[in-house]
Parts: C-alpha cells; structure tokens; sequence
C-alpha cells in the first residue's frame, strides 16, 4: 500500500487477535509499529516476531483506561522511532455479565463502558495533539458488528462500542481540515484466539450458515482494511463506519 513505509504507528490491544495481526500486517507494509496491550508481555512477543522478521517494532504494557498509560504508549513512539502517524485503537472486553437491560448490573455497565468508549476516548487525547503538531494523522478505532445488529443477549457491549462512532464522527468533522481522518471498523465474527475458546462448535456452524460466505473471518482480514485506512490509499475515508463482516450485516 503506499505511504505505509516508514510510517510511526501505535496498535493498542495489539497483543493478540486483530490488534496483532495489524502490527504484523502494518510493519510488512514498511511502518514503524508499537504494539501495546494490558498483557505487556504478549505485545513484547508481537514485536519480537516483527524484529526477527526484519521489521521495526517495540511491545509495551499498556491499559487504555488509564491516563497516563496512553500518554505513555504515545511518548514511547515518539522516543523510539521520533514521531507517530497513525493509531489504532483496537480495545474491548468487559462482556462478563453482560445481559439484557433489565438484568446487567450497573457495575457490568460501567465496566463496558470504561474499556470500550473510554479508553477509545483517552487514547484520541494522548495521541490527538502529537497528530495535529505533525500535520496530520489518522485515528482508527475497532468497534463491533454488535454495535449495530441488535443483540437480545447482551446490552452494554452494544452499547457502549456504539459510542465510539459517535466519537470518530467527531474527531472527523472537527479536525480533518487539519489533516485528521478518523474511522471505525466493525468486525463481524472473527475466528481470533478469544473467540476460539469461547465460542462451541455449534456456535461457529449457526454463524458460518448466517453469513453469505463460505468462511468466517479471520484476523488477517481486519488486519488488510486497518492498514489501508492507515495509508495514502485511504487518504478520502474519513468520519465512516465500516462493517467487515463477510456479508452477515449488509448495510448503506
């Protein structure tokens, strides 16, 4: 893809799944990558594999609820490779207890809501600043087909990752006359290591028969869309939401 060489990217929750699939995908592409994830040592792993492979990378702890952990994560960028194009904001989790509206407690609801709009949140203003200082950038953010599908089983997943298009909508149209673009990916069922373990096989045949498809997705497949929008190819994508779901949600 072009103007992905040489670029400064940070791949937060990219210990494992799309997030590492990404940081592998986006340093074959030629970018510098800092992979971080509350699980420090898996993003160290992830970048280890990039070095051994001849790209440029640093693994880093991270928890994207906190402040300072993202400032962290951004000057870690800037000290390592000298600057940051581009960040990937690739955070969720929180579905323990989660149920219908009636049912989930408020401290599941709280839960959601930190991992999967705040931090998405904290990260835009660690990394927001440096972007504009270099003239530009491109914040991505990972959301989910549940988002917009309707969930009868779960409310404050749903909920709490449809928050974050309304934030890559506002970063989009308050800052891309600077140079900003922002956009979101919803993946729809992807075959990534978390999902292997807790989905049954009967589970993976009823998705496998509702999507218009001969598979499910798989990490690399995210991996491909993230980097474009991180490269000039993606230049014109800004304030969208896009659905990368082998067909099982198909929408305007």
């Amino acid at each position: 893809m072009r103007g992905l060489n040489g670029k400064i990217g940070i791949v937060a929750g990219g210990g494992r799944g799309i997030g590492a699939a990404t940081a592998r995908r986006l340093a074959e592409e030629g970018a510098h990558v800092v992979s971080g994830d509350i699980m420090g040592e898996w993003a160290v792993e992830v970048a280890d594999a990039i070095k051994a492979a001849g790209g440029k990378a640093l693994g880093v702890a991270l928890d994207g609820t906190s402040p300072e952990s993202q400032s962290a994560i951004v000057q870690a960028a800037l000290d390592e490779f000298g600057g940051l194009d581009f960040y990937h904001s690739n955070l969720a989790g929180g579905t323990e207890g989660d149920i219908d509206a009636l049912n989930c407690s408020l401290e599941v609801l709280e839960k959601s809501f930190a991992i999967n709009a705040k931090s998405h949140f904290i990260a835009t203003q660690a990394a927001l600043p440096v972007l504009l200082e270099r003239g530009g950038g491109a914040m991505i953010y990972t959301s989910s087909g549940a988002a917009s599908g309707g969930s009868p089983w779960q409310v404050a997943y749903p909920m709490t990752k449809n928050a974050i298009h309304a934030l890559a909508r506002h970063v989009a149209s308050k800052w891309g006359k600077e140079g900003i673009r922002a956009n979101v990916v919803c993946p729809g069922v992807v075959l990534t290591e978390a999902v292997k373990i807790h989905m049954t096989d009967a589970q993976v045949d009823a998705a496998l028969r509702r999507v218009p498809h001969q598979r499910l997705g798989h990490p690399n497949d995210l991996a491909a869309i993230i980097a474009f929008l991180a490269s000039d190819d993606g230049a014109w994508v800004n304030g969208q939401v896009w659905h990368v779901n082998g067909g099982m949600q198909m929408r305007d």
